[in-house]
């Protein structure tokens, strides 16, 4: 315990809280999100305590509900990262379930598909010794390791706040109070938050994280990298008829149902007891309003080339979640005063190879190797500069470095002439040339979509409930829940913006980009006053919001804790 006074900034609002009494813990290091990225970080302190003989205390906070719980992905994961922390990890048990032992890409047209050769995709593009497997039973597993290690691990806690010291640096976090009605008064069963203090604070929350975001703006860490770039992923799992079951079978498509200037693709993974992880990626510069990226993964699985793998199969789970596209020149800087971003956080997928865990989990242990370091030394609440040297010179950032040009040609270019100059790009870099230069992103996601009146509406074809299903089903699947009287965790920052701005000028594309079916338009139908009605109890935490509004007028922070999806095997 401690009574060392910080100065509060909430990621709710901005705004200093006034100094109250809360319970506080103190630790070595304090590591917000129990993904991939931030257990590495935890296991790896802990690894190099027990060789030095050394004790350092560390703490991991988790909202889910459990470890686990809001992590989703494909995913074939390549395993450099896990080999760095556990060369023996397959004979530990590690839940790396299939290798990959066929890799096809198709380009779809309307009704049918081009295979492409796999001796055109560059060598990056190729899955030759990766693994598929369900990403959160591998973080559940991180978890079982790290907790043996001696790390404590606190699912259902929420981190809500950053805190400062006096000279203004990141002194922890609090979690959020728990038992606050939705006009702020203390109900029964009311806890306050806790404080948890550290020497070092490591932001592992993934996407958009809102202590993240916040990070990144008080500290101005993106102000030489360029603008950051997203997508969304929503994915079904399935357990299919054993007799289309190919196990380590790996597909990934582009093309139909997006038009040449909306970019994404499909991938289709076979792993497990006849299980196929299926999602499809909306990148989110799209222009067109009127697009669901919901429904055009429905329509994507009537495709001929698709439907037949999923017809008399079951589906299992649902989910969406925001992917970070910027790649190298959009991860900001990596330490600040007291503090880091750690894999999502500071955007390490690789977009053409659409995966990021390896990367993710390499970036924690460059941090916990670099606050070891400091600790050892004796240091505390300082920027984490080797941490930085590290990623510069590390396999992750040539790895990033490498692609760099080809979100931004896909940009420019369109899917069918940026695929083929992106292609052409990687080839050129592995034969040791390419582009001098590092080709600009241009603008924000959100400032891509063009007004309403200007483009075409979608008529998308209603689910049939067999392949293709309603957003409520699908959330039903998720198993999302969050305690209906609290403060609002989808906040607006003007609530006249959704009908004056965006529905008057977007038709408030909100009702399409949401994929659990939050934000709806209501009145309408009956010649009342429209207003925007928010059902937070389908969130499904992907960010998509606070990315893609037109108006940048949704702030998406933390709810209770273990709030949210509880997403089995995904």
């Amino acid at each position: 315990m401690t009574d060392l006074p910080v100065n509060r900034v909430n990621a709710r609002q901005g705004w200093a809280l006034a100094p109250e009494e809360r319970e506080a813990m103190e630790y070595d290091v304090v590591i917000v999100g129990a993904g991939p990225a931030g257990l590495s970080a935890a296991i790896r302190l802990k690894q190099m305590a027990a060789e030095s003989g050394k004790e350092v205390s560390v703490c991991v906070l988790e909202k889910g509900s459990e470890v686990g719980a809001h992590i989703l992905s494909g995913a074939v994961i390549d395993p450099v990262g896990i080999n760095r922390l556990f060369p023996d990890w397959k004979e530990m048990g590690a839940p790396l379930e299939n290798e990959v032992t066929s890799d096809r890409f198709l380009v779809l047209g309307p009704s049918g598909a081009l295979p492409l050769p796999n001796i055109m995709l560059p060598p990056m593009m190729k899955n030759h010794g990766n693994y598929i497997a369900s990403l959160g039973n591998v973080a559940r597993w991180l978890g079982e390791q790290a907790e043996a290690l001696g790390v404590e691990i606190y699912p259902g806690f929420a981190a809500a706040e950053l805190l400062f010291d006096d000279n203004g640096a990141v002194r922890g976090v609090a979690t959020g109070d728990m038992g606050v009605s939705k006009t702020g008064e203390k109900k029964d069963g009311w806890m306050p938050g806790m404080e948890l203090l550290a020497k070092y604070t490591f932001l592992a929350e993934g996407v958009r994280g809102s202590l993240s975001k916040a990070a990144i703006a008080h500290f101005e860490l993106d102000k030489d990298s360029d603008v950051q770039k997203f997508g969304i992923g929503i994915k079904e799992l399935w357990q299919v008829d054993p007799s289309q079951h190919k196990p380590g079978y790996v597909q990934h498509t582009l093309g139909w149902p997006l038009d040449n200037r909306t970019g994404g693709g499909s991938w289709t993974y076979h792993f497990g007891d006849n299980l196929v992880s299926i999602g499809f990626v909306t990148h989110l510069n799209y222009e067109n309003p009127h697009l669901s990226p919901y429904d055009e993964f429905q329509r994507f699985k009537m495709h001929p080339a698709i439907r037949p793998l999923l017809e008399g199969g079951k589906r299992i789970s649902y989910g969406a979640r925001a992917i970070t596209e910027g790649g190298y020149q959009s991860v900001p800087k990596l330490a600040f005063a007291g503090g880091a971003l750690l894999g999502c956080a500071a955007g390490f997928v690789n977009v053409p190879r659409i995966k990021g865990s390896h990367n993710a989990m390499e970036s924690g242990i460059m941090a916990a190797e670099a606050a070891f370091e400091a600790l050892a030394e004796g240091r505390s609440y300082d920027a984490l500069e080797a941490y930085q040297t590290a990623y510069d010179n590390s396999r992750v950032a040539a790895e990033l470095k490498s692609v760099r040009n080809v979100k931004p040609l896909l940009g420019k270019f369109g899917t069918v002439l940026g695929t083929m100059l992106g292609g052409i790009e990687m080839w050129m870099r592995t034969l040791k040339i390419g582009l001098p230069y590092t080709l600009k992103h241009g603008k924000a996601d959100y400032a891509a979509l063009k007004k309403a009146a200007d483009c075409k509406p979608i008529d998308y074809p209603k689910p049939d409930g067999e392949v293709s299903f309603d957003k409520l089903s699908s959330v039903f699947l998720a198993a999302t829940n969050h305690e209906e009287d609290q403060p609002a965790h989808l906040t607006l920052k003007d609530p006249s913006v959704p009908i004056e701005v965006n529905l008057r000028d977007y038709d408030e594309p909100a009702q399409r980009y949401c994929p659990a079916g939050v934000y709806e338009i209501v009145g309408l139908e009956t010649g009342d006053e429209p207003k925007l009605q928010i059902n937070a109890q389908n969130c499904v935490h992907c960010k998509t919001c606070d990315i893609k509004d037109p108006s940048q007028n949704i702030n998406w922070v933390v709810p209770e804790g273990a709030g949210g999806p509880n997403y089995p095997n995904m």
